[in-house]
């Protein structure tokens, strides 16, 4: 079997993700925070020890500014609509999934302004497009770092700059680039850095969070949820400090205990390395399917400026169709249709079929992109 959709979910984890969970199940199982036993401290330490592993990761100095959520989603989703109030305007791009799209289309009927800016022909965002957008009413920048549907790099570092020369907060969805590419929360001038903990950090499903800069004031952002924390028990009002005003009810411990071994992986293996054996994967994937005739691929450029996603289809055959074969002739999982982004899709004129969708980590090899190459052949020359 050869696994080609590490965008949706990446498989396989290192083994330490699926041990420290097995750990976690067997041998303390307890609520963090919640008590005063050696089981609970013990919990609340390993929830401490994945704030950490993500604060090394991304460059945070103070590792109670990264909040836990189920997913990138409710991350992005508590950013928004934490944030954004009638009269707003938010800039984003038309390269977002739909984690992003639908909270905005919902904020739009309640009176905030969408501003959305195209992307290049060749499937790139031009930050001075973004710049242009800026209002006096511009309360928030939201991009997506990289592309699920065509694996393009939005330019975050340069946006951020502009986001604080207009004194303007600046939330980047890193779906699909935490973890393989390297991330900076200061150096990319991130006030907001939504993560989801499944893809390309290791861990397991139900894992994610957001990174809360100095320039956000906590007052001004409101939480999704409210109730029990663990802390001032003895108030029915909502604590006011970081993390717990946004992590009401009992965490996905085991999730995170998870997780916090997938970071681990990652900085042990580095992530310029981990990129790097991306990237070769990625050109040399791009490379053969380029020449097989009929085979149209989305978004140009150089490896350089894109992660290891690629979407393509094959003349007169369908996603769907090419899908299946893949899976039933093949046995290599890959994604087809949407991926969760109309927005992308109508601007490349891939809507409403939407295209194959090839996804590669650290654990894909060479010899299964030669595999994968000759599959995509074979069903070519099927019509």
């Amino acid at each position: 079997m050869i696994y080609f959709d590490n965008a949706a979910t990446s498989y396989p984890k290192p083994k330490e993700v699926s041990e420290a969970m097995l750990h976690f199940l067997e041998k303390v199982g307890a609520s963090p925070g919640r008590s005063g036993h050696r089981l609970s401290i013990e919990a609340g330490r390993i929830i401490y020890r994945v704030r950490e592993s993500l604060a090394e990761l991304f460059n945070v100095d103070d590792p109670l500014r990264i909040i836990f959520t189920l997913n990138v989603t409710e991350a992005l989703n508590l950013a928004l609509k934490g944030l954004l109030r009638p009269g707003d305007q938010v800039i984003t791009s038309s390269l977002e999934h739909n984690s992003v799209m639908r909270p905005l289309r919902e904020l739009e009927k309640e009176g905030i302004e969408v501003e959305l800016v195209s992307f290049s022909p060749k499937g790139f965002l031009e930050p001075q497009d973004i710049e242009k957008s800026i209002k006096k009413n511009t309360r928030l920048i939201v991009l997506n770092h990289g592309s699920n549907v065509i694996g393009s790099l939005l330019p975050i570092t340069v946006v951020g700059e502009i986001a604080k020369r207009h004194d303007i907060l600046f939330l980047v969805d890193t779906a699909q680039t935490a973890g393989c590419y390297p991330l900076d929360f200061k150096k990319d001038n991130i006030d907001l850095l939504a993560f989801t903990g499944h893809k390309a950090l290791f861990g397991p499903q139900g894992t994610g969070g957001l990174v809360i800069g100095e320039r956000v004031n906590v007052k001004k952002l409101s939480p999704l949820k409210t109730g029990g924390t663990g802390s001032r028990s003895e108030s029915e009002e909502q604590p006011n400090f970081l993390p717990d005003i946004y992590e009401s009810g009992t965490p996905n411990t085991v999730g995170l205990a998870g997780l916090n071994e997938g970071v681990r992986f990652v900085l042990k293996e580095g992530i310029d390395k981990i990129r790097q054996h991306e990237l070769r994967l990625h050109q040399k994937l791009v490379t053969g399917l380029k020449e097989i005739p009929g085979v149209i691929i989305y978004g140009e450029g150089q490896g350089k400026d894109r992660i290891a996603v690629i979407s393509f289809n094959v003349k007169d055959q369908l996603p769907s169709e090419v899908g299946l074969k893949l899976n039933e002739e093949y046995n290599i999982m890959c994604r087809v249709g949407l991926h969760c982004s109309p927005v992308t899709h109508k601007t490349i004129g891939t809507f409403p079929t939407g295209t194959v969708r090839f996804s590669m980590s650290w654990f894909n090899t060479f010899k299964e992109v030669d595999q994968v190459i000759m599959a995509v052949k074979n069903i070519a020359k099927e019509k």
